[in-house]
């Protein structure tokens, strides 16, 4: 990791490095090559950033650079900013990538180069190369700068409805030019740009729980409050903080993460009639250790269907025999005796050794006749 500061903090990860020596090498076709193109990238990149930070600065904001795999990221700290203040910041990137673009070829064109020169293919290659990203660099699609822009317009006209129809659009583009790209044989554009789209659609499905109340700053700093807390290992204020959180946002993404690290906290109190109140309206928008959680709720509440549905996500997050253990019984109460016996198999996978016993509870009286609950049993006995 490099850190310098020249006005603005700026670091510069290890994977910048390799990825514009990957670049270097595709394109370079040499030593001296690849190192030119790495300069040629570094330089670049670092311009635009800078487009966009001091645009951030001048506003009065806190900004600090990134450079990472796939280029840079511009960070400002500071309250809200006006609508054109932030396309203001966001188009000057590749602004200043143009005006890059632009001393380049001047340069190019007007000093008297030797054509067999580095200086000469260095000017030319910075000329074309600002050209192209900035260009590209302005397309509609995240999280290009053209679609931040798209994004910053759709909010301020349609608000968090804005935010989605962004990534929709976004993840529409991508594709196209992903399509185009491979149609064309540039099979690297066009991987960059499907790697974008899956990345708009999966931004998209997760956008679907988001609300107004995902931008309030007050939720958003008791949301960092519960980190801290959690941190420290102070559960009683991330208790209180997330009991807030609740109250005031009523639903969203902050609200949902809320509501799961309660349910967490509770499970440690086995207070299963409350966890399973609380996740089972939003049982389809849990992570992975909620799931589990809820699995479990429902199990001690007695909602075996609730419990059987959950079975797959559950033993995918917790690969146990008690969520498989759990699984069999649900599956086997509810009357289901083919899930009821594969659950049952994972559990012994798993290392429960008493399943000769257990089968016999009532819980199995439903799929006792089946044949392969049968054939599972006898398998027990011999």
């Amino acid at each position: 990791m490099i850190r310098f500061k020249l006005g603005i903090p700026v670091t510069i990860h290890p994977t910048f490095w390799i990825f514009s020596a990957v670049i270097g090498l595709l394109f370079g076709r040499s030593l001296v090559g690849m190192l030119i193109w790495v300069g040629i990238i570094f330089v670049s990149v670092l311009f635009h950033e800078y487009g966009h930070a001091l645009t951030a600065k001048a506003f009065k904001r806190d900004p600090r650079i990134e450079l990472v795999a796939f280029g840079g990221l511009t960070y400002h700290d500071g309250g809200p900013l006006k609508t054109w203040k932030q396309l203001l910041i966001i188009f000057n990137g590749p602004l200043f990538g143009f005006i890059l673009c632009a001393i380049s070829y001047l340069l190019f064109k007007t000093l008297p180069l030797n054509p067999e020169g580095a200086a000469y293919r260095l000017l030319l290659i910075m000329a074309v190369i600002n050209l192209f990203w900035t260009v590209v660099n302005l397309l509609p699609v995240m999280p290009l700068d053209g679609g931040q822009l798209m994004r910053v317009s759709l909010e301020a006209l349609l608000g968090v409805k804005g935010f989605r129809y962004a990534l929709l659009a976004s993840m529409i583009f991508a594709l196209l030019f992903a399509v185009t790209f491979f149609v064309l044989r540039h099979f690297l554009a066009g991987a960059f740009f499907f790697l974008l789209a899956f990345n708009s659609f999966d931004s998209y499905r997760r956008m679907r729980v988001y609300s107004e109340s995902d931008r309030d700053k007050n939720v958003q700093d008791m949301m960092s409050d519960v980190e801290e807390a959690f941190k420290s290992g102070n559960k009683e204020k991330a208790r209180a903080n997330l009991d807030l959180i609740r109250k005031q946002a009523k639903e969203g993404m902050i609200y949902n993460t809320a509501t799961q690290y309660l349910a967490v906290l509770y499970y440690e109190e086995k207070r299963y009639q409350e966890i399973f109140d609380m996740l089972d309206p939003m049982k389809d928008e849990l992570d992975p250790e909620a799931v589990v959680i809820l699995q479990h709720a429902a199990f001690e509440e007695g909602d075996y269907q609730t419990c059987a549905d959950l079975a797959a996500a559950a033993f995918k997050s917790s690969q146990s025999p008690e969520v498989a253990m759990r699984s069999a019984y649900a599956f086997g109460i509810v009357g289901e005796a083919e899930p009821t016996v594969g659950w049952l198999q994972a559990a012994k996978k798993g290392g429960i050794t008493n399943l000769a016993e257990i089968i016999e509870e009532k819980a199995f009286d439903k799929v006792r006749s089946n044949s392969r609950f049968q054939q599972f049993a006898q398998s027990l006995r011999s």
